[in-house]
């Protein structure tokens, strides 16, 4: 069943995404290994506004991501993140509502998507792990695809450097407690997941961004 998230996707992907695919000069590995139904979480790291336009793009899938409440506030740009299927986080605190809504995206048979550590970075590596991805899968006994971007770091409007996307296997947390300690567990593999993918990507960069299939 489409929803209105899929519409305004339908538009934005020939329109946004066709922008950051022209001035990043966008290349992706192992797209293919997204489930193309059935709920999902995506774990990627984040340096840059325009990663969630990059990623969204080149998914097969709609993606339901979560922003904090400060950008919703934003006249114009609040309306506009919401109708692509953004939902509202208060960061520094426990917020259930969101909490809530993440775990009902994924029940629903929908795609999550979380940039993992919580805020963009301001190193040029990827960052800690936050647990909300972990927790939502074993909570909801749905898989997670690590996700890494490269490239973001340095890319700016007009100055065309390249940006790469990796995906990963899903992965299931099978026989991790639902608790503390199975998300530390799950947010540790994760984080180690995406670092390999992050690596591969800038391998892939050194050589020239050929074609290649990422870690699994």
């Amino acid at each position: 069943m489409s929803t209105t998230a899929d519409r305004v996707w339908a538009v934005g992907r020939p329109t946004l995404g066709t922008a950051v695919k022209l001035t990043g000069r966008l290349k992706v590995h192992g797209k293919e290994r997204v489930p193309l139904t059935g709920g999902l979480v995506i774990a990627c790291n984040h340096f840059h506004w325009v990663d969630p336009i990059a990623l969204g793009t080149v998914c097969p899938r709609t993606i339901y991501y979560m922003a904090k409440v400060e950008a919703h506030r934003v006249p114009g740009l609040g309306p506009a993140i919401r109708a692509f299927g953004t939902f509202p986080v208060r960061r520094g605190e426990s917020d259930r509502d969101a909490v809530r809504t993440m775990r009902a995206i994924v029940r629903d048979g929908l795609a999550l998507g979380l940039f993992a550590e919580g805020t963009r970075q301001k190193s040029t590596v990827p960052g800690t792990l936050q647990p909300g991805a972990a927790m939502v899968a074993i909570q909801e006994d749905v898989p997670v695809i690590p996700v890494a971007i490269h490239g973001s770091q340095t890319w700016r409007l007009g100055n065309f450097h390249p940006l790469s996307i990796a995906w990963g296997e899903p992965i299931r947390f099978e026989g991790l407690p639902k608790g503390g300690q199975g998300y530390r567990e799950a947010s540790s593999l994760l984080q180690v997941k995406i670092r390999e993918l992050f690596d591969f990507l800038v391998e892939m960069h050194a050589l020239g961004r050929p074609d290649a299939v990422p870690p699994r």
